[in-house]
């Protein structure tokens, strides 16, 4: 016997987005002598070095290991022996990573979860942040300027280093022959200094460094830089070194949410997925076709599939990118060969792009690795979802069905819990809710995530709002959010201010009114409900965007 349940519903056409796969660090030669059952205990690592051969990992049990040539002690390990097997470095297990930077000497700079920053190795020109030009042999708290600072992000030139607070402050310090640090001289900077300057009373949320420069993306999505820029790579249409950051004037109206340094070019990622570079060009590496540098950022042609991702790194001269579909491209220095144009790639990661193609294959940034063998409780229910082996109940839905457990249900949701106390069928039929939407909710509910564009998780956000799910409904928000565009972008509003997603709603208003003459030419905009237009209409009057 089947139950029948009727539900509101709201109708999205199917799309699912294949989700990434973790990154394999057998990739790297420096990891080809761990035993497997020491690999499958890593969940971050980091590579780098002249020759990418020395590399930091991080265990599940926060146990953190170093191995290589120990240049100038940039293994932390309290000598300069170079070591074939892992050592542990004490002092840092325990603290949880959130970022790790390198630079060329080489030196290292780590962000914990504490907001601490941590500095060892090469330190010819103060880049450790001591105040001293020793180098450094263990890790080290850099504390002058910082004591009463969360640092969420650090990020290494060859010889500098800067780090970005809580409060979207940027302290820098070390090397500064061509402005790096953005003091307003060229005196190294033996201490951490913030970068005050124009960006005194800014909010920055990214930050990044190339060999000899800095950038820094602004809550605001503009986007400043400072330092060497002999290759154009600061993107403000002159080769003049800057010793303060300088705003990218050439990109006013564009919201930029990601930058990215290689060694003498740069990349930056727009809120609708576009890709500008700009810089040093001998190796194709901006992707445009040709060889020749660009000092003002170049829309770079990647087939108008939206970009979710972009990477370089300051030791190559190698640029990837990622879409939305999970689909990877890679351009510049590949291998010795130089590819101009994006060249799409089967890699599931910008990651794999670095330790297959990049000179020397190093990591551009942190990270995170997942086991093959062994899987965990929420990889193991992520499994069997909708899988008819072992389920005792199953959806029907649009015809088609979807195998779930009784138990889960009721563990995971009021709802199910409710309902499957009142009945004990195993087959229950459900109207009006698409099947695209229910199944994204009951696969929610094993995975802790969702897999959905922005367009149908308008439909999954009415069904968290209906089943008072308020972590989905957030979950919902997030995912729309990222696919928002100008296209969409008044669709987005009008949901969110139908669901009453406030946060949401604030993010859609203000990428319509950034946006604003692209919106208003849309056919969704035409077709705006009248209230909610003129509640618009008075509320971005208010925010300034009529003004001349």
């Amino acid at each position: 016997e089947i139950v029948t349940l009727a539900f509101y519903c709201y109708y999205s056409p199917f799309f699912q987005l294949v989700s990434s796969s973790m990154l394999d660090v057998g990739k790297w030669p420096v990891f080809a002598l761990l035993p497997p059952e020491e690999l499958r205990l890593i969940r971050q690592a980091c590579v780098f070095g002249s020759a990418a051969n020395e590399a930091f990992y991080v265990t599940v049990n926060d146990e953190v290991f170093a191995l290589g040539t120990n240049c100038s002690g940039c293994l932390g390990l309290g000598d300069l022996q170079s070591t074939i097997e892992p050592r542990r470095i004490d002092v840092l297990c325990g603290k949880k990573i959130v970022s790790l930077s390198y630079g060329t000497g080489p030196h290292v700079v780590i962000a914990t979860a504490e907001g601490e920053v941590f500095a060892w190795g090469h330190n010819g020109y103060s880049q450790l942040g001591n105040g001293t030009t020793n180098h450094g042999l263990t890790p080290a708290l850099v504390s002058t300027n910082l004591l009463n600072k969360r640092v969420t992000e650090v990020a290494c030139g060859s010889h500098h280093t800067i780090a970005l607070t809580t409060d979207g402050e940027v302290y820098a310090w070390g090397y500064n022959n061509s402005g790096q640090v953005g003091s307003g001289s060229t005196a190294n900077q033996p201490t951490p200094r913030r970068v005050s300057s124009c960006l005194q009373s800014k909010v920055v949320v990214n930050i990044a460094c190339g060999q000899l420069c800095s950038m820094a993306v602004l809550d605001n999505g503009e986007i400043y830089g400072w330092g060497y820029n002999c290759n154009g790579q600061l993107g403000l249409g002159n080769n003049g070194n800057q010793q303060t950051p300088c705003r990218i004037a050439a990109l006013q109206g564009v919201n930029i949410v990601q930058v990215a340094c290689g060694y003498a070019h740069t990349l930056a990622l727009t809120d609708e997925g576009f890709v500008y570079a700009w810089g040093a060009n001998s190796y194709g590496q901006l992707g445009t076709g040709n060889k020749s540098n660009q000092a003002l950022p170049t829309l770079i042609n990647t087939d108008k599939e939206r970009m979710v991702e972009v990477a370089a790194c300051h030791t190559s001269h190698t640029s990837a990118a990622k879409t939305q579909s999970g689909q990877v491209l890679m351009w510049g220095q590949c291998r010795g060969q130089a590819v101009a144009s994006p060249h799409l790639t089967h890699f599931s990661t910008t990651d794999d792009v670095f330790a297959c193609f990049a000179t020397p294959a190093v990591t551009w940034h942190l990270l995170s690795v997942d086991g093959d063998d062994y899987l965990t409780v929420a990889q193991s229910l992520k499994k069997e979802f909708d899988s008819p082996e072992i389920s005792d109940l199953k959806f029907l839905v649009d015809g088609k069905c979807i195998h779930v457990h009784k138990a889960l249900l009721k563990i995971r949701c009021e709802h199910f819990r409710v309902l499957l106390n009142e009945t004990d069928e195993d087959a229950i039929e459900v109207h009006q809710f698409s099947y695209l939407v229910y199944r994204a909710f009951l696969e929610y509910l094993y995975t802790d995530s969702i897999n959905l564009p922005p367009e149908d998780a308008i439909g999954l956000l009415d069904l968290a709002t209906f089943y008072r799910e308020s972590r989905l409904k957030r979950l919902c928000q997030e995912t729309i959010k990222r696919g928002i565009s100008e296209d969409n972008a008044i669709t987005l509003l009008s949901a969110a201010v139908k669901y009453e997603a406030r946060d949401l709603e604030e993010f859609c208003f203000k990428f319509c009114v950034n946006h604003l003459t692209a919106v208003t030419q849309t056919q969704a905009f035409a077709d705006m409900d009248h209230d909610l237009l003129k509640n618009f209409i008075n509320k971005a009057s208010r925010y300034g965007a009529f003004k001349n």
